[in-house]
């Protein structure tokens, strides 16, 4: 039976290392050999590989620039990097065996084996750590794009008023066309805290969705996977095999497209997100 918790296979001082840590350094090294050797073979007259390699990544590229226009040489890299990391560490637990090395402990008179590697997005630190990544890149490219005057105004939508009143010119607008509006007048403020509230509040949910939906996914496929392997050891668990490599890609793609829209949302003012909505 699959452990919640991933388990620990040695500790350096008082640092444990588990086996998704030891898949996570696996997974980094295979991508990084894979960049170096891409790009110490990219030949003028492609061959089949570059062709396979230069299809996906353009197909995505194409698929990023149809979604966020002028601003996808600056987001790509982001959802390229999110994709091929999730992609490959869901994969990575499902190669055939991959369980069966690993330790063998004897506990209450049962002998189990702790896998050496476990898939990293199977451990909840693993996909709580991607979406604060996630989070913190996009915070940092709205501050870039929009400066920290209009950033903050997203999530203090009075901090404009409290610019303008540091400034001895205090912008307060009073409606006097009625005595309605008059007193909404002065409810403004109350609303903005409001809205600047629930701005916060979103961001946090944005950390809880991101996390717990790789990571459910992930891991109820390799309980699923590992229970039908116990029952049935072979044929009968090749279409759950299939349908969770296809949840490994689905998953990574809606991990990187939502950090995509996240940083889309973020990067456009306020003018220009109330200009696509009138249109």
């Amino acid at each position: 039976m699959e452990s919640f918790a991933p388990e620990v296979i040695f500790r350096i001082g008082i640092f444990p290392v588990t086996n998704t840590i030891i898949n996570t350094i696996l997974v980094d090294g295979f991508l990084l050999i894979l960049a170096f050797f891409i790009s110490r073979h990219i030949a003028i007259i492609p061959g089949k590989f570059q062709n396979a390699v230069e299809y996906v990544v353009g197909g995505l590229y194409n698929l990023t620039e149809s979604i966020t226009g002028n601003k996808a040489s600056k987001i790509f890299p982001f959802f390229m990097t999110f994709f091929l990391f999730i992609l490959i560490s869901n994969w990575s637990g499902l190669i055939p065996g991959i369980n069966t090395f690993g330790l063998i402990e004897h506990t209450h008179g049962k002998t189990e084996i702790i896998p050496l590697i476990r898939a990293a997005t199977s451990d909840l630190n693993t996909t709580l750590a991607l979406a604060l990544i996630s989070l913190a890149a996009t915070h940092v490219m709205s501050i870039i794009a929009l400066g920290p005057t209009e950033y903050l105004s997203r999530f203090v939508p009075f901090f404009p008023f409290l610019i303008s009143l540091i400034k001895g010119k205090p912008k307060f607008n009073i409606d006097k066309t009625g005595p309605i509006n008059f007193v909404m007048s002065f409810f403004n403020p109350l609303v903005l805290v409001f809205v600047g509230a629930l701005e916060l509040i979103s961001e946090f949910v944005k950390i809880i969705s991101l996390s717990f939906r790789l990571f459910g996914n992930i891991f109820a496929g390799e309980v699923v996977l590992g229970t039908v392997s116990s029952i049935f050891a072979f044929i009968f668990p090749l279409p759950f095999y299939l349908l969770e490599v296809v949840v490994g890609v689905v998953q990574a793609l809606v991990f990187s497209m939502l950090t995509m829209a996240f940083m889309i949302i973020l990067t456009t003012p306020h003018h220009e997100e109330s200009k696509e909505v009138s249109h």
